[in-house]
């Protein structure tokens, strides 16, 4: 009996290995999980939103309060959606770049299994106030650590596999993605504080340290590294400029690192650390116009195939607002420009800009072209994928523009001595748009989480035409 007992149990760790070990599981894996979480992402940010229109709708259940629900949504679609779905297109993207297997699937995946507990640990945490109550770094210092090591193995999964690779040539998007894996690490240990504590203004440095460079050094970074790949791949042209490249990335190195203080300039940080963080937000404009330069001349003859492409669709649209984020970011840097829209409702749709409308975009198109590739398996709707495309740009459009001209009208009501709660009355309808906006994101994320479970697990029939469909021209030629 016992024997038996030991052969169904190794039979069972041999099956689960096995499962943990095939080729581009792990890459689905994260992608998958980055669908579900980007819905539940979304769904906290829709009842947080309600709230700021109806703030009596919910009594008596302090996990549903919008200061707790806000750290909830902003985590969930941050580490949850967006970061799970980078890296699952780069466990897809940097085997194909090096023209070799993913150095190890089993630690890919049990990289992913560890993610999604960080993040089941992150709701239930921050949800029963559980929090560090910092800026992006609520996490409580016991998930940090768990960060920081589930990091440490990226780095491992991605360097091991650059290291093992067979083509020579380091195309720019393994740049960009190994780049990233040496400088987020350090961001997220000095944001965090994981090992160390810092007080008073300091912590305060240390904090939007953080919280601007998990934008630039993380998701900016990722994001360009995949769009690079992505838009030479679908559109069939070379890359416009090497050089182009070279200096896009060296710059976003160079410039986007000092710029967090300029979330506090109102505040006793010293004169020089503010001056430094203008200089640089203003300076950011060079990788951006660089990488914007290279990727519309890179689409020259192409644009017609946005009709026809879904993935390249969400891509493109994810560089308009790249372009809207980083002219609107620089405006917003400067002193009296600053002094004028902080704590107003602006700050808030311009973080919406850079996350969702840029960076939602790029995690969305990504998933639409990868999962076809390491499932075997085309799409299962293109209409639901349409569907989800549009509810997600009218939503997120409806957002932003809510959210400017309310933090506009706050802004003026402010500056002519009005009360504040005069402004709060003022931006009301704002608040209904914008929370109609979430309504659309988060019927758009249902059709989308129902289209992959339908794709990765449904019937193997085709319900529609494929996503990449060619246009008429392509296909008669």
């Amino acid at each position: 009996m016992d024997a038996s007992v030991d052969t169904a149990g190794s039979g069972m760790w041999a099956r689960f290995g096995a499962w943990l070990d095939v080729e581009h599981s792990a890459s689905k894996r994260f992608m998958v999980s980055a669908a579900l979480w980007a819905l539940a992402g979304t769904v906290f940010g829709l009842l947080a939103a309600t709230e700021y229109l109806m703030p009596d709708l919910v009594h008596g259940v302090p996990q549903l309060q919008f200061g707790r629900l806000r750290p909830t949504h902003i985590n969930a679609v941050a580490f949850g959606f967006l970061s799970m779905a980078n890296i699952g297109a780069i466990l897809y993207v940097v085997p194909e770049l090096c023209r070799t297997k993913l150095s190890s699937e089993r630690a890919a995946n049990i990289l992913m299994i560890a993610w999604n507990a960080v993040m089941i640990g992150m709701v239930l945490c921050l949800t029963n106030g559980i929090t560090e109550g910092r800026e992006y770094a609520e996490m409580p210092w016991f998930l940090d650590l768990l960060v920081m090591g589930a990091l440490a193995l990226y780095c491992w999964i991605v360097w091991s596999t650059i290291l093992n690779r067979k083509e020579k040539q380091l195309y720019v998007s393994l740049w960009y993605i190994a780049g990233t894996t040496m400088w987020f690490p350090i961001v997220y240990l000095i944001g965090n504080k994981v090992f160390f504590s810092v007080t008073g203004i300091g912590d305060a440095i240390a904090n939007w340290f953080y919280g601007h460079n998990i934008l630039g050094l993380w998701f900016t970074t990722n994001g360009i590294g995949l769009t690079y790949y992505f838009l030479p791949k679908i559109t069939k042209n070379p890359l416009y400029s090497h050089l182009l490249s070279i200096v896009g990335f060296s710059t976003i190195a160079m410039f986007y690192t000092p710029t967090g203080t300029h979330h506090l300039l109102q505040s006793p940080v010293p004169e020089w650390l503010k001056a430094v963080a203008v200089i640089s937000s203003i300076m950011l404009l060079v990788p951006v116009m660089s990488v914007l330069v290279n990727f519309w001349l890179t689409m020259k003859g192409k644009w017609g195939m946005m009709a026809g492409n879904l993935p390249l669709r969400f891509l493109i649209t994810g560089m308009w607002f790249y372009m809207l984020t980083c002219f609107t970011g620089p405006f917003q840097a400067t002193r009296w420009i600053n002094w004028y829209l902080h704590f107003t409702h602006w700050v808030v749709g311009h973080a919406h800009f850079a996350l969702l409308g840029t960076f939602g975009f790029v995690a969305w198109g990504a998933i639409y072209y990868c999962i076809p590739r390491v499932t075997g398996r085309q799409w299962y709707s293109r209409r639901l994928a349409t569907a989800h495309y549009w509810l997600s740009l009218v939503g997120t459009c409806i957002m932003i523009i809510a959210l400017t001209v309310a933090g506009l009208t706050q802004a003026a009501a402010w500056e002519q001595g009005a009360h504040v709660y005069r402004g709060v009355l003022m931006v009301r309808p704002f608040m209904a748009f914008r929370a109609f906006s979430g309504l659309l994101i988060v019927l758009g994320q249902v059709l989308w989480v129902y289209n992959i479970i339908k794709t990765v697990w449904g019937s193997e029939t085709l319900a529609e035409e494929p996503l990449e469909a060619p246009l008429p021209q392509q296909a008669q030629a």
